[in-house]
């Protein structure tokens, strides 16, 4: 089987390494040729554009950046679709709203290409060993004949039903993952803003009903190191957050915790923080409160 790889940045460099560390032959096509070379040394080819890549491979695996990526890569003149054999299965790891998978499925379908929606949780760390948590979305049959190459990729692989149905389950869980992010930078700000050891508040949390997973990513990996090189961007917690809201305004809310939490991540990408990491978030926080989180001591403006 010929696998072909659109995207190989943070995520998708390490998915596509292990693939080749399995023994698939995989082409890989970046915009940036640059981040396709250690791919290239360690045995993948190289196609010089979508095209060449699409007609030459079973199977495609896309992990771009946003909705409008997924929308150029697929439908766009020199696409995949355009160019793919029917009998293709194409399988989007990209984080983007249902209706975006769902046109591209329905596209693919009129090609007699299969198109699987399958985000993925877990970042380059689980992208790296994998133990990715996968989320599909689309026709059964597509996932069961990719389920071998998805099970070198990830640990926990859940098939969810129809088109959509993967990009829905993320954006819940980005959902997730924005408000957790500022509840705990809130927390953590308001402690240190009092006088609290930021360390050792940070210690009580994780043994209390306070804890999280992201709380104890955001601080032992990022805050209190003062080290925000991403991970993953705010720019991208920002997409996801957007998205998720419009989910939970179509279930029917009209008020809720998303709301706080895109307007966080809209402020820290607007004071220039969106390459950061997502931890980041506390910054705009900090600033507002007059303290830093950090080890060794945090500086307060409450008395």
């Amino acid at each position: 089987m010929k696998i072909g790889f659109v995207g190989t940045g943070v995520m998708g460099s390490r998915m596509a390494g292990r693939l080749l560390d399995h023994g698939y032959q995989v082409q890989v096509y970046n915009r940036t040729k640059e981040k396709v070379r250690a791919l290239v040394e360690k045995g993948a080819v190289h196609a010089e554009t979508i095209a060449l890549l699409a007609e030459s491979c079973d199977m495609i695996c896309t992990c771009l950046s946003m909705p409008s990526d997924v929308e150029e890569v697929y439908l766009g003149v020199s696409g995949i679709l355009d160019h793919a054999r029917p009998g293709t299965v194409c399988i989007d790891f990209t984080t983007v709203g249902a209706d975006t998978s769902r046109a591209v499925f329905e596209k693919a379908a009129e090609r007699g290409i299969d198109y699987l929606d399958a985000p993925v949780s877990g970042g380059p760390e689980g992208a790296e060993n994998g133990s990715l948590t996968i989320m599909v979305g689309g026709e059964r049959a597509a996932f069961e004949k990719v389920a071998p190459v998805l099970g070198v990729l990830g640990k926990t692989i859940e098939y969810l039903g129809k088109s959509g149905s993967g990009s829905i389950a993320k954006l819940i869980n980005q959902y997730l993952v924005a408000v957790h992010s500022l509840a705990a930078s809130e927390a953590m700000v308001t402690g240190a803003a009092f006088g609290l050891d930021s360390e050792k508040l940070l210690n009580i949390l994780k043994v209390s009903y306070g804890d999280s997973a992201m709380l104890r990513r955001h601080m032992e990996q990022y805050v209190l190191d003062r080290q925000f090189a991403p991970g993953g961007a705010v720019k991208y917690v920002h997409k996801d957050v957007r998205l998720a809201n419009q989910l939970l305004e179509q279930a029917g809310l009209n008020e809720f915790t998303g709301q706080l939490a895109e307007h966080a991540f809209q402020t820290a990408a607007a004071k220039g923080l969106n390459d950061l990491d997502m931890s980041a978030v506390i910054q705009p926080l900090e600033e507002k409160c007059g303290v830093v989180v950090m080890k060794h001591g945090t500086g307060s403006s409450v008395s």
